[in-house]
């Protein structure tokens, strides 16, 4: 990892906001994402009784998923024709992954969730990535293509290689990555893991 580069990043993007993300200009940036709402309703909706009620969770997947300004307009109305074409066997696997990926074996949650959406062509990081973030918008991260590429590149993580199509092993090492660079700069450019991958993409 190229911690020069970081260190630069982080000088030239205080420089301009030396308040970091709670400079007046960067939070008028982060009003459009309406992140805290979007945490606040996760953390309410996808706790450990919740997955009780299969056709709740996916329900407020595609809530999630619709009102997220980090999620394409095109892939919105793909992941809600996903979620209603789902046979009552299929949803109950997928929201099997998912509580998986959220309480229990992140792992086999992530591959459960990536092969039900892989047979609808689904297979994106945006969507694999939202949800998770926002239940976890600390330690989790949120995986936009063009982003991460950056980050990869610029910044020389060498053990990574991304690739169109998700991967626990990408996203581990990515999560880790990131959160160790986030130790690294000042707190105000990580208010969550999303604005601090944004931070690098402003700033890179």
């Amino acid at each position: 990892m190229n911690l020069k580069r970081l260190r630069k990043a982080e000088a030239e993007f205080l420089f301009q906001f030396p308040r970091g993300f709670d400079d007046p200009a960067m939070l008028e940036i982060r009003k459009k994402h309406n992140v805290p709402k979007l945490i606040e309703l996760s953390q309410s909706v996808f706790e450990p009784e919740d997955f009780s009620r299969p056709a709740f969770i996916v329900e407020n997947l595609v809530k999630v998923v619709s009102r997220s300004s980090m999620i394409s307009m095109f892939e919105k109305p793909k992941f809600r024709d996903f979620a209603k074409g789902l046979s009552s066997d299929e949803r109950d696997f997928f929201v099997g992954g998912f509580q998986e990926r959220l309480h229990g074996r992140e792992q086999l949650g992530f591959e459960m969730m990536l092969d039900m959406m892989a047979t609808r062509q689904l297979a994106k990081w945006s969507l694999i990535s939202i949800a998770p973030f926002y239940f976890n918008p600390v330690d989790d991260v949120y995986v936009k293509p063009t982003t991460a590429k950056k980050i990869v590149e610029k910044l020389e993580i060498k053990e990574l290689l991304y690739k169109p199509r998700p991967s626990w092993e990408f996203y581990q090492i990515f999560r880790e990555r990131i959160n160790e660079m986030k130790a690294k700069v000042d707190k105000s450019l990580s208010p969550n893991s999303a604005a601090f991958t944004g931070f690098l993409m402003m700033s890179l």
